[in-house]
């Protein structure tokens, strides 16, 4: 066979026929506790009234293997995963094999990759099934002594009497572990005892995408394979009158020409896909291709249009007596007004997935970030039973919410059912950026007041934006008032506030357009946090006190309060040299912490420059620190570009921006030394990779502020003109 046409099956049929292996299943019942089943390697059977999490196959060399039900798009999960599992199963990382589950949300759990859930939401399972397979390879190996299982440990796959010295490899054991039943309980290691978790090591994904074995989305090739691409309009909602697809035909190794759809949200995207023996046959024939539009059925969205009405719903939200009566018994107040623009998330890897639909069966390829979410999307709108849709997910060149849209598979598995091949559909570069979906910008109104010793006694920010939740109705919902007083969220600002500041208000405004947009990473918290922690800076200046210490007061909370006196060290806070600014910002989303420090200089031309980044990362207990360092570094880069080189516009209901001529990155020139620093504590786990972008563009401008005085409210701006 060849590597490629191993499927999971057929390994675990070639394993067991060679020897037993133990295969170990966590699975999470009704009532919520964490117990362990076997799980027969050749039937593959599972118990009936249960949902399998996550599941570990040691064979009779000792060598084990986890299927890892989260997709890997550089956060670390190919790392993360096989070292929670190595610790308390107490064998080497060079033992552990791991490989992408495919989607089966009975089997393996819920499977998106978003909330920054890896290692927060799976941590309690991993190390607990390895802990169970560890005590039932000690019980079989104290069986085979005619020992107590008290005078027995294991250490890097083995099992050792502890009086004798005698040793039994994993491998010897697994047939009558195999048989045993798994403890109801389990004893996991303290922290102090970790030799794996806690520690840096090199990633098992690296050497493979550096190597070039990886397989990414694109890099999926089978037999009698097409290529296809699509000539979408940039306009919205814009639909297919007819085309001419006349050269197109023309133009060798092109097979079909067809009008497809692409569902999103509850809207239909039209375009005509163009069916090649090759990509590029299918590019060029799109090049010469002929299509007609019907002109959309709405409002041709523009920049300024979307501005002005932003504006206006903010005038919409409706006021509380009971916030307006604390807020004018303040002796100082301050309004202000933030802005931040769409975005695209413009992956490393466009878009793209293989599918091959067959009469009664789907099957998908690709960098896909929502497994389970596809399966059912296909099941539903193809109207094929959903055991009969396999969901294959390879790496991901990024993703950031993007590939958890279940529109690009939808489009692949299309095609292929149309020309009965199976299809590998491409999205260009322009494709990518002018289709979106795209992250909403916002407009924020902010209001604080201080009282007598220069505390907020009151605290309102409110917002209008294109909210994600309405792009889900073909109706829109009417324009909310504000939520309730003391009550709501706000995602981004950190939770103590709540408790700091006396009086507070949260409220929204719906901005409607047929622009689509999504999560984009960190979600709200991307663009809330610049709002939030640039206006407390504000009042920090308002108040004539020092902006950590100002943020100290008003986060009651120990955790948060460490980490602010943290990142005074870190900074030297009290000592700025000349010509120096310091801007510091925290906040918080997807249980994870972070607060990021900025220090910029003027350069001999006057001209502002970054001059040091310091992040400081509280996720609580975590896995491997370079995973951590390495997230935020590419949170802080990314955070750079949306603060001060890109945006997405629109002009007569298009994206303008269409490539990284008009849509400009970082470059690494661009980019300041980063310093990442974690917290240590005992609390749970936390995000991380969403975590570590928010707080960069408050803290720019926050620096900005105190280096020149002139107050940053608008994004993007460019640092060449900051003087």
């Amino acid at each position: 066979m060849k590597p490629q046409d191993i499927s999971r099956r057929n390994f675990l049929r070639q394993a067991a026929c060679s020897g037993a292996a133990l295969t170990l299943a966590a699975y999470l019942p009704a009532y919520g506790h964490t117990t362990s089943r076997i799980i027969n390697p050749v039937t593959d059977g599972t118990l009936p009234g249960t949902e399998l999490l996550s599941w570990i196959s040691i064979n009779p060399a000792g060598k084990v293997t986890l299927m890892c039900n989260r997709s890997e798009m550089g956060q670390g999960t190919f790392q993360a995963f096989p070292q929670m599992l190595a610790e308390e199963l107490e064998v080497s990382l060079d033992d552990v094999e791991i490989a992408f589950a495919p989607a089966n949300p009975e089997k393996y759990g819920p499977q998106p990759q978003e909330g920054s859930f890896s290692v927060r939401g799976w941590a309690p399972r991993l190390l607990h099934t390895g802990a169970c397979a560890r005590e039932m390879l000690i019980e079989a190996a104290a069986a085979e002594w005619h020992v107590s299982k008290n005078e027995c440990y294991a250490e890097n796959g083995t099992v050792i009497n502890r009086k004798t010295e005698k040793r039994l490899p994993y491998g010897a054991l697994v047939e009558k572990a195999a048989k045993l039943k798994p403890p109801a309980e389990v004893n996991l290691k303290k922290r102090a005892d970790y030799k794996i978790i806690g520690k840096s090591a090199p990633r098992k994904d690296i050497p493979l995408k550096t190597n070039g074995s990886a397989i990414f989305g694109l890099d999926k090739k089978l037999p009698g394979m097409k290529y296809a691409v699509i000539e979408r309009s940039k306009r919205f909602r814009e639909t297919v009158k007819n085309f001419d697809d006349s050269e197109t035909r023309k133009v060798p190794g092109v097979s079909h020409v067809f009008k497809v759809n692409r569902p999103v949200f509850s809207q239909y995207s039209e375009g005509v896909a163009v069916v090649a023996d090759s990509l590029w046959a299918a590019m060029q024939g799109r090049k010469v291709l002929k299509v007609d539009w019907n002109d959309p059925d709405s409002d041709l969205p523009a920049t300024a249009s979307l501005e002005k009405q932003m504006h206006e719903n903010l005038q919409k939200i409706g006021r509380h007596s009971k916030f307006e009566t604390e807020y004018e018994r303040c002796g100082q107040k301050l309004e202000a007004s933030y802005e931040t623009p769409y975005q695209s998330h413009s992956c490393m890897e466009p878009l793209n997935c293989t599918a091959d639909v067959r009469a009664d069966a789907i099957e998908i390829w690709g960098p896909i970030q929502e497994a389970n979410w596809i399966q059912a999307d296909l099941s539903q709108r193809f109207n094929v039973p959903i055991e009969r849709v396999a969901v294959h997910m390879t790496f991901l060149g990024g993703g950031f919410g993007r590939k958890a849209f279940p529109d690009y598979p939808y489009e692949a598995a299309f095609i292929s059912k149309e020309i009965q091949s199976p299809v590998q559909v491409v999205w260009t570069r322009e494709d990518d950026m002018t289709a979106g979906p795209f992250r909403p910008g916002a407009f924020y109104t902010l209001k604080g007041g201080l009282d007598t010793q220069g505390r907020i006694h009151a605290f309102q920010a409110n917002t209008a934006t294109q909210w994600i939740g309405q792009e889900w109705s073909a109706t829109p919902p009417g324009i909310p008032e504000a939520a309730g007083y003391n009550t709501g969220d706000f995602e981004g600002l950190l939770h103590p506030y709540r408790k700091g500041i006396p009086h507070y208000s949260f409220g929204g405004a719906g901005t409607h357009s047929p622009i689509p947009v999504m999560w984009w990473r960190s979600v709200y918290a991307s663009t809330h946090g610049f709002a939030c922690e640039s206006f407390i800076d504000e009042l920090a200046r308002l108040a004539g006190k020092d902006p950590l210490a100002f943020r100290r007061e008003h986060l009651p909370d120990p955790r948060y309060q460490a980490l602010i006196d943290r990142m005074s060290e870190l900074t030297n806070w009290q000592s700025h040299g000349k010509n120096q600014g310091w801007g510091a910002a925290f906040t918080e989303c997807f249980t994870g912490i972070c607060g990021h420090a900025v220090k910029i200089t003027r350069n001999a031309e006057g001209k502002v420059r970054i001059e040091k980044v310091i992040a400081l990362m509280d996720c609580g207990w975590y896995v491997n620190p370079d995973i951590i360092r390495a997230q935020v570094e590419g949170s802080i880069v990314m955070a750079l570009g949306a603060a001060t080189l890109h945006a997405t516009t629109f002009e007569d209901g298009k994206a303008v921006q269409q490539n990284f001529d008009t849509y400009p990155m970082p470059r690494i020139a661009d980019i300041p030394p980063i310093e990442v620093h974690i917290m240590e504590n005992d609390e749970k786990p936390g995000g991380v990779g969403e975590p570590g972008l928010p707080p960069f563009a408050p803290a720019l401008a926050n620096a900005i502020f105190d280096l020149t005085g002139r107050r940053i409210r608008r994004l993007p701006f460019s640092l060449d003109e900051i003087s």
